[in-house]
């Protein structure tokens, strides 16, 4: 085994269901954690930023459970690490925070002792943790995801951001946990909403392949997740009727939410009318919101090749004003 002194890493943030893809289907983005692991003789956290307040400095932190995991089913043994983090990537808003932050230990620690487990192993262990696959196949492998798993198994298709879609990140002010929203949805669904959806996803994933955005305000339609959890988050509904007259091509909940993504051609002069639309809907319900225009990033997780004697803190600095 060759142990590295230090890693560094980068993961995106993810997008998943895009509307019908229900736990199948995911999109990079360009908000990122950072998180870079030493070997040291007892274990110890830096824990950067706004995003990281609240969170465990002891081995119950899940970044150092997911690296244990790495070194185990590797066979090797680094029983203490100095672990540092920094994310703007906003916690239990629906744009995989918990994803990202699996997928970075999972890279990180597995480049830490050489890299002995191939992507595919890492990409089973982050779906057996996170129970789905789309926000963790999004942050490891970049661009768009569509991913099956059945428990013990998961498969996937990488798909290559068509060349003039943007979003429209519509960030809520409150957090809405992942249980709560998976709470609201039925344990059974009608046939006919079952066969909407499976239509719907897979017309969206060919029309995403194929770079066909006309296709997307029929195909980001959805009946088995989002009018349950539309309660949830004020202003959705409205958004889901409305926000297609405004210039989206599509709209959806991101995730679990409450944050919601609206699908954009970037050659579209309205695009500067759906963010006030969007803004000005939500702040109606009495809800301040945080609009963010992003493209859809083809990369996933990156180990940084840093080889300078920047500290942590002084490479994010870097990284972001770059």
């Amino acid at each position: 085994m060759s142990l590295s002194q230090v890693v560094r890493v980068k993961v995106p943030a993810s997008t998943a269901n895009l509307g019908p893809g229900f736990d199948t289907l995911g999109m990079a983005l360009p908000l990122y954690s950072w998180l870079e692991l030493r070997p040291s003789d007892r274990t110890v956290f830096h824990l950067h930023g706004d995003q990281m307040e609240g969170l465990p400095q002891d081995k119950s932190n899940l970044i150092y459970k997911v690296s244990q995991m790495v070194f185990q089913e590797a066979g090797v043994s680094v029983p203490d690490l100095e672990i540092s983090m920094y994310s703007d990537i906003p916690l239990t808003r629906g744009l995989g925070s918990s994803a990202s932050a699996i997928v970075g230990a999972l890279a990180a620690a597995n480049t830490l002792i050489g890299s002995p487990l191939p992507d595919a192993k890492l990409f089973h262990m982050a779906t057996a943790l996170e129970k789905h696959p789309d926000n963790v196949g999004a942050s490891l492998f970049g661009g768009i995801v569509a991913a099956a798993w059945d428990g013990t198994h998961a498969d996937y298709v990488r798909i290559a951001p068509p060349a003039h879609l943007e979003t429209l990140v519509v960030i809520p002010d409150f957090q809405l946990s992942t249980t709560k929203a998976r709470e609201a949805l039925p344990a059974q669904v009608k046939l006919e909403d079952a066969v909407y959806n499976i239509s719907r996803s897979s017309l969206l994933t060919a029309a995403l392949s194929a770079g066909r955005l006309d296709l997307l305000r029929e195909a980001m339609k959805d009946r088995i997740h989002q009018p349950y959890r539309a309660p949830l988050v004020p202003g959705m509904s409205k958004i889901l009727e409305e926000a297609q007259e405004q210039g989206a091509l599509g709209v959806a909940l991101s995730g679990a939410g409450p944050t919601m993504i609206a699908f954009v051609d970037n050659r579209d002069a309205r695009i500067e009318q759906l963010r006030v639309y969007l803004v000005e809907t939500m702040e109606a319900e009495g809800i301040t919101v945080s609009c963010l225009q992003l493209s859809p990033v083809a990369e996933g997780v990156q180990v940084l090749g840093d080889k300078s004697d920047r500290t942590f803190m002084e490479m994010i600095r870097g990284e972001i004003t770059a």
